[in-house]
């Protein structure tokens, strides 16, 4: 009775979104002995690779992505002249330094940072149509935050007067008689019936 070959028995594969057989055929490629037929095979390889991610050779960032993956399969074991300049090993398992969150607390977090940056420059800005113009784009999306954050509360009262209050109240009038947008809301499509 022959031995049943199970995947968690076999090598562990590099890139699996290539599937088992190019790790086969890398694996193959790597003992090749001919230099010249190496290449060949790796070109075939990178063939195959570009069949099965539907992507088109001719463009040259899908080759050096195909190159750079078929070097990071064979663990940088594949002696070949490359046709492009790889990834080093190096720059592969490199991480990123951590980005710096901004720090600092929010006035009324259902508004969030990017609208309270917009409203601290709204209160800097000289009175004229533009800022007007500003005061009402603000006012409608703080009405749309403040709707998904919690629709209970959500009132176009609230929004001017919250408007109002981050400005230092220097921008009542262009609120006044102002029609706010309507609401962007799921389509009632789209929101699933709760079960009873």
């Amino acid at each position: 009775m022959s031995k049943i070959d199970y995947n968690t028995e076999r090598v562990h594969m590099a890139m699996a979104e290539y599937g088992r057989v190019v790790q086969d055929m890398v694996e193959y490629c790597v003992g090749i002995d001919d230099r010249d037929e190496r290449l060949r095979c790796a070109q075939a390889i990178v063939a195959v690779m570009a069949n099965i991610g539907q992507e088109r050779l001719a463009n040259a960032d899908v080759q050096q992505k195909l190159w750079n993956h078929l070097a990071m399969i064979s663990n940088f074991r594949l002696d070949i002249d490359y046709p492009v300049e790889i990834v080093k090993r190096e720059e592969v398992n490199e991480r990123p330094e951590p980005m710096s969150l901004p720090q600092g607390k929010i006035k009324a977090r259902y508004y969030g940072r990017i609208l309270e940056k917009a409203l601290e420059t709204l209160a800097k800005m000289p009175e004229g149509e533009e800022r007007e113009a500003l005061t009402l784009q603000v006012a409608d999306q703080m009405k749309q935050s403040l709707f998904s954050w919690n629709p209970d509360v959500m009132s176009e009262d609230k929004v001017a007067r919250d408007v109002n209050e981050y400005c230092g109240g220097t921008v009542a009038e262009a609120l006044e008689g102002h029609r706010f947008a309507p609401l962007k809301t799921m389509s009632t499509g789209m929101v699933r019936k709760r079960k009873k």
